[in-house]
């Protein structure tokens, strides 16, 4: 959408695959038959099969709100819908544009259009929520992007509901707030979530879960011929242990490779999810893993959380940035169970990777104090300031006064 890559440059190209004996049919499936093994598609043609894998995907959800069908409403989730809204910037030159959400997708597209088109739009984020990316950040962390997306120049309303989509002559207008404010639309860009495709799988009587198909760790369906994995399918959450829908691109490819590895005949199971993500807002990236203290504590964990403040660099190096880092633990176990990192840098927001990891690890706050980082000034911190150790030993500190 911001003229940075091109379509055929974010997909798998078919010889690609076909190079590594894989036939390729570009067609869509109407119809599977579990009990012949066979499936169908529109064209009429039939596809017999030893197992079956499905990875049906997701589409976006609109609520059902008034002038959610006007010209100018757009949603995102592949690549024909950000060509859809490409040509629709390109054609209808809208110049004021209203997100509803303040999901990543929304803060990410609307970073970019005001990055690689300045001067071009007014851009308004409307969030019911009190703060932008809620489900990845708490608002202490989640103001530090808020102040900094203000300063670039986008308007950002949080506590607030969109009412209604306005309209003229079938064309997008204006949105109407829960408040009585009205804000001028050229183009509506909807991004509150998404639906499972599950319309196949419910035809041949698969089991279903909340969030999706009923998968279990070897990514087998209640059908054992048939595995299905990614976004259409419900996942459980590694530190919860409950359903969810953990709709995100690393689970889908864990289980695509762990579905392959089972008809291989391996054994792997799916560890579970923790919804590790990131996103690029201009120069600030933002990133988040396990439960936000929100979350852990609407999930009944007493939690002992700290926050860090750190730098990208030793700060006798020029060109050093600012970043923090809060982590969040489990006060009965002391368990690491979430982090969020915001960052002026890349490479510091990488260290969620490692948060991750001792997520996964079971690491607790006595652990993470004797952590030790790579060290060297044009790359870290001092080794004496590295910030998950630092944030460990505020943790420890909290313990021991509680």
């Amino acid at each position: 959408m911001a003229g940075l890559a091109a379509g055929e440059s974010i997909v798998v190209p078919d010889k690609m695959l076909e190079d590594a004996g894989i036939k390729m049919v570009v067609d869509e499936v109407t119809k599977i038959d579990p009990g012949k093994k066979e499936v169908y598609t529109a064209s009429g043609k039939g596809f017999q099969y030893d197992k079956l894998y499905l990875a049906t995907g997701s589409r976006p959800f609109i609520p059902p709100i008034e002038g959610k069908d006007l010209e100018g409403v757009v949603t995102l989730r592949g690549l024909k819908d950000a060509e859809k809204i490409r040509t629709f910037l390109s054609e209808k030159q809208p110049k004021n544009i209203v997100f509803i959400g303040a999901g990543f997708i929304t803060m990410e597209v609307a970073s970019l259009l005001m990055e690689n088109m300045p001067g071009r739009f007014n851009i308004t984020v409307v969030e019911l929520m009190d703060r932008p990316l809620p489900l990845m950040l708490d608002k202490d962390m989640a103001d530090l992007v808020t102040e900094y997306l203000t300063e670039k120049g986008l308007n950002i309303l949080t506590g607030e509901k969109v009412e209604r989509i306005l309209g003229k002559d079938g064309k997008v207008s204006g949105v109407a707030l829960g408040s009585g404010k009205e804000l001028d639309a050229d183009m509506v860009f909807v991004n509150v979530g998404v639906r499972p495709n599950v319309e196949l799988a419910q035809e041949i009587g698969l089991e279903m879960g909340r969030f999706g198909i009923k998968v279990n760790k070897y990514q087998e369906t209640s059908n054992p011929d048939i595995l299905a994995g990614g976004d259409c399918v419900e996942k459980y959450n590694f530190i919860t242990k409950k359903p969810t829908g953990g709709r995100l691109r690393g689970p889908a490819v864990m289980q695509g490779r762990l579905a392959a590895k089972r008809l291989a005949g391996y054994d792997i199971e799916f560890p579970g999810v923790v919804d590790a993500g990131g996103c690029k807002l201009f120069d600030m990236t933002v990133t988040a893993t396990g439960l936000s203290e929100t979350n852990a504590a609407r999930e009944g964990f007493e939690t002992v959380c700290a926050t860090v403040d750190s730098r990208s660099k030793h700060r006798m190096i020029p060109g050093m940035k600012p970043w923090r880092i809060k982590l969040i633990f489990d006060k009965k176990t002391q368990k690491l169970i979430g982090g969020q990192i915001v960052s002026h840098a890349i490479p510091p927001a990488r260290e969620i990777d490692a948060i991750t990891a001792f997520i996964l690890g079971g690491k607790t706050i006595s652990d993470l104090t004797t952590f030790t980082s790579a060290c060297n000034p044009d790359i870290s911190s001092e080794p004496s300031a590295e910030p998950i150790t630092i944030a460990a030993e505020q943790a420890l500190q909290k313990l021991k006064k509680s």
